[in-house]
C-alpha cells in the first residue's frame, strides 16, 4: 500500500532518532527542491572565461580572457575551485564527475525540480574546457595560475594581476591522477549527452580515452610534475585509484570489456579490493570505485566475475558502515561531532560529509532496488535506515545544528554572511568597473567586518569544527571557504529529497 507523505516523513524521523539521540530537532521541514536551484546556481558564480548571454549570477563578468596565451594554448573557461582565481584541474574534474553522476542517477528528479537544463549547462562548461586543455593525445593542461602568487592579492577574478601560467602534464612529465579524473569526467559526462547531443558525447568519449591510455601508459603523480599544485591539491592517494575510476566510468560509457577487465585484473594491486575507506573526496576516489563495483553485481551478465566484484562489495560496505557507526573498531568508524555531523578533518570538513551523502543516497537506492539489506558488524540495516542518515546530514548542512545556521549559502534565515571568496567580498565589477588592485583588495575589502556585498548563492562552506561551532569571519577560511566539490556533491542528493516532497 502506497504510504502518505506524513507517513513517510514520520519514519524518516523515526529511523533518524534511533540512529543518534541529540537535544535539537532532526524532523524540520526543508525546501529541497529550493537548495537544489541555488546549489546548481552556484557553479554560475565560479564561471571563468566569456560569460554567455544568459549568465544569471550578474555580480560576476568575463574574466581569465588571456588564459594560456602565454603557452599559445586557448584555456579560457572552465571553473574556479573556490574562493581565489586559480583554475586547478583536478578538483574541477572531480566537481564534473560528481555532477555527471547525479543527474546519471537522477536525472529525471532534477528535471521534475525544473533544473535539468542548468545541470547539463553545469556540466558542459566544465567538459568544453577539459577538451580544450586536452590539445594532443599525451598532453592535458592542468593548472591555470597558482596558488602561491594568487594567495598574495584579494582581487575580483575580473582584475586579476596575478601570474595566469598554465601548466601541464606530458609523456615526460606524467600525471596519471588527473588525466584519469579528466577522463572518468569525460566518460560520464558523455553518457548524459548520448541522446541529445551524440556528437558531442562521442568527443567526450573520445578524449577520455585517449586520456586513460595516456595516465595508464605514463603513470606518475601529476603533483610531483607540476610542483606548484603542492599545499593545496596534493594527490596524497597517488593514481592507483584514479585510473580504476576512469575505467570503471568508460565500461558504464562504452561496456566495452576491456576497461571491465582492467577494474578486474587491477583490483589487488591497485587498492580497489584491499583499502578498507572511510574517506570520498577529490583527493581519494575508492569508496566511489568499490560502490559502483557492487553495483554491477545485480546484472546478470557480471556474475562470471562474482569472487572479485564481491570483494570490491566488501570494501564498499565498509565505507556505508563506517559511515553508520557500525564498525567494530573505532578506527573503522567515521567519527561525528556532539550534533551529529560526520567528522573527518579540520579543513572543510563538510565537503567529507556531503560526498558521504551522496555514496550513501546512491548505494541506498541501489539496495532498495534489488531488495537487499547491508550487513555491517555491529548490526544489519535497511535501504531506509541508510538513506534516513543521509538526509540527516543534508539537514544539519541546511540548519538542524545547535548553530541552526545553513551551511549553503542564501539558505534559510541564517546562514554565512562573509564566505571566504574574493569575487564575493568585493563590490560586484558592474557596480565598480573602476580597477581594484592586488593590496586595495586587502586594504579596503578583506579585513572588512561588513557582510559579503555580493550573496555567494548556493556555496557550500567548509562548516562548523568538531564542536560544532562556527566562526562567520571571512579569515576563517577553513571553516568559510567554499569549494565546487562541495556543493556538486548535494546536487544529486537535494533531487532526491525533492522528490520525496
Amino acid at each position: 500500500m502506497k504510504r502518505s507523505r506524513v507517513e513517510k516523513n514520520v519514519t524518516l524521523c523515526f529511523v533518524l532518532v534511533s540512529l543518534i539521540t541529540i537535544s535539537f530537532p532532526f524532523c524540520e521541514s526543508f525546501n529541497y527542491g529550493q537548495a537544489l536551484s541555488q546549489s546548481l546556481l552556484y557553479f554560475e558564480s565560479q564561471r571563468s572565461g566569456h560569460l554567455p548571454y544568459n549568465q544569471r549570477v550578474n555580480w560576476r563578468h568575463h574574466s581569465g580572457l588571456n588564459d594560456g596565451l602565454e603557452q599559445g594554448v586557448d584555456l579560457v573557461g572552465g571553473y574556479y575551485d573556490a574562493g581565489d582565481n586559480v583554475k586547478f584541474g583536478l578538483p574541477m574534474a572531480f566537481t564534473v564527475t560528481l555532477l555527471s553522476w547525479a543527474a546519471i542517477e537522477y536525472g529525471e528528479k532534477i528535471a521534475s525540480a525544473g533544473e535539468y537544463v542548468h545541470a547539463m549547462e553545469a556540466i558542459k562548461w566544465g567538459t568544453d574546457y577539459f577538451v580544450k586543455a586536452h590539445t594532443q593525445s599525451n598532453v592535458l593542461w592542468v593548472e591555470v595560475g597558482d596558488g602561491e602568487t594568487d594567495h598574495y592579492c584579494w582581487q575580483r577574478p575580473e582584475d586579476m594581476t596575478t601570474s595566469r601560467r598554465a601548466y601541464k602534464i606530458d609523456e615526460n612529465n606524467p600525471g596519471s591522477d588527473a588525466a584519469g579524473e579528466t577522463a572518468a569526467a569525460l566518460a560520464a559526462a558523455s553518457i548524459l549527452f548520448r541522446k541529445t547531443n551524440p556528437h558531442y558525447s562521442q568527443l567526450l568519449l573520445h578524449h577520455a580515452q585517449e586520456l586513460f591510455e595516456f595516465g595508464d601508459k605514463f603513470r606518475g603523480k601529476y603533483d610531483e610534475s607540476v610542483e606548484v599544485v603542492k599545499g593545496y591539491y596534493t594527490s596524497v592517494s597517488g593514481y592507483m585509484d584514479e585510473l580504476l575510476w576512469a575505467a570503471i566510468w568508460l565500461y558504464k560509457a562504452t561496456e566495452k570489456e576491456e576497461y571491465l577487465k582492467y577494474v578486474l585484473e587491477n583490483a589487488y594491486d591497485f587498492g580497489g579490493t584491499t583499502w578498507a575507506m572511510t574517506e570520498f573526496s577529490w583527493d581519494v576516489k575508492y569508496a566511489g570505485v568499490q560502490a559502483i563495483a557492487s553495483m554491477l553485481l545485480m546484472e546478470e551478465k557480471h556474475k562470471k566475475h562474482e569472487v572479485i566484484l564481491e570483494q570490491y562489495r566488501s570494501k564498499a560496505n565498509h565505507y556505508i558502515c563506517a559511515c553508520l557507526n557500525l564498525n567494530n573498531a573505532s578506527n573503522d568508524n567515521v567519527d561525528r561531532t556532539p550534533g551529529g555531523l560526520l567528522y573527518i578533518r579540520q579543513w572543510n570538513n563538510i565537503q567529507y560529509v556531503a560526498n558521504a551523502a551522496f555514496l550513501l543516497t546512491v548505494y541506498s537506492d541501489h539496495l532498495l532496488a534489488t531488495n537487499q539489506k547491508l550487513q555491517c558488524p555491529k548490526g544489519e540495516v535497511d535501504s531506509n535506515e541508510i538513506f534516513s542518515f543521509a538526509k540527516s546530514q543534508v539537514d544539519y548542512m541546511l540548519g538542524s545544528n545547535p548553530m541552526n545556521m545553513s551551511y549553503l549559502v542564501g539558505y534559510g534565515p541564517k546562514y554565512p554572511q562573509r564566505v571566504h571568496h574574493r569575487g564575493a567580498s568585493i563590490e560586484s565589477y558592474k557596480e565598480n568597473m573602476g580597477f581594484i588592485g592586488c593590496t586595495q583588495g586587502f586594504d579596503n575589502w578583506y579585513g572588512n567586518p561588513k557582510p559579503n556585498p555580493n550573496i555567494l548563492i548556493g556555496a557550500l562552506v567548509g562548516g562548523p569544527d568538531r564542536n560544532d561551532q562556527f566562526r562567520d569571519a571571512r579569515g576563517n577560511y577553513e571553516q568559510l571557504e567554499a569549494c565546487t566539490y562541495n556543493t556538486a556533491a548535494l546536487v544529486g542528493v537535494f533531487a532526491r529529497l525533492y522528490d520525496l516532497e
